[in-house]
């Protein structure tokens, strides 16, 4: 190695000392005309807002068998979207089902008065005080979004959903809200040993131990608990049928399809919302083919 060599090797590392004992950067200003959505990214410790150049479509009429969910969450869309107090939202229940569907729908519905997505994902939960200030003298409204949301025992997001929720000396910004999908209630694994945690008084009155008051003092935090169920074979078929229609399919090929559309959620082991729409795409898709 020449002195040259040597002399870039110790310049670099000097830089990098330097580097980690300097104040980091905030998050960079997002370009907010770019789209109504974004994800939250992160390079070398510096988060941005990354804009969503390409939303899904899907609206609220998409959305079958699942009415009151549906009036739920777009109520609550509404209020926040006009100003009025609403909740932090878990959706939690069976897979496939509508809940991260609903949530873009809302988007969808709302954009127009101002409504806007963050997407954030779980190992970035700790930035969520940087993003709420990025935001907070913004005029639009954010629904911070969380999907399929679930922890292990000890990570650090848990904490920090938290205390983003209800939790830090800081009031929550008045146009942010979180909404979060979980096929997990409580978000955090369920033991049979938890149970053992269970005491009694003398009345009979049964308190939680402390691994179970851990595990649903996050849920509780939500102020809207929203449960999506498995359909019926009957709203399976409707729901295939609207998005057969959807694809330009005719009411006699969606009859002569049913069968078939059966066939298909019985190879998946399942009859959710999203299998009809993949079943309605395959199904369209190869007779406009034929």
């Amino acid at each position: 190695m020449t002195q040259l060599d040597q002399f870039l090797a110790r310049a670099e590392s000097l830089l990098q000392r330097i580097e980690a004992i300097l104040p980091q950067a905030g998050p960079a200003a997002p370009d907010w005309d770019a789209g109504h959505a974004f994800r939250w990214r992160k390079t070398n410790g510096r988060g941005w807002l990354q804009s969503v150049r390409h939303l899904s479509s899907i609206a609220l009429a998409d959305l079958q068998h699942i009415g009151p969910q549906k009036e739920q969450i777009a109520q609550n869309t509404l209020q926040f979207v006009r100003g009025l107090p609403a909740n932090n939202v878990l959706l939690t229940g069976s897979r496939g089902t509508g809940k991260s569907s609903l949530i873009k729908a809302c988007l969808n519905e709302y954009a127009n008065d101002g409504l806007r997505l963050i997407e954030v994902d779980k190992a970035d939960l700790a930035d969520l005080p940087d993003i709420v200030d990025l935001v907070a003298a913004r005029p639009e409204r954010f629904v911070i979004f969380c999907d399929d949301l679930s922890f292990e025992e000890g990570e650090a997001g848990y904490k920090a959903l938290k205390v983003a929720l209800d939790g830090s000396i800081a009031a929550q910004s008045d146009n942010v809200l979180i909404y979060a999908t979980s096929n997990r209630r409580h978000l955090m694994p369920e033991r049979m040993s938890d149970n053992s945690g269970y005491s009694h008084d003398d009345d009979g009155d049964l308190h939680p131990g402390e691994t179970v008051e851990e595990k649903i003092s996050l849920s509780e935090r939500f102020g809207l608990w929203v449960t999506f169920y498995s359909f019926k074979q009957s709203d399976y078929l409707d729901i295939v049928a609207h998005w057969l229609r959807h694809f330009g399919c005719s009411d006699e090929q969606i009859e002569a399809a049913r069968a078939e559309a059966l066939r298909w959620a019985l190879q998946r082991g399942s009859r959710s919302g999203r299998v009809a729409w993949q079943f309605a795409r395959d199904h369209a898709g190869k007779m406009r083919a034929a």
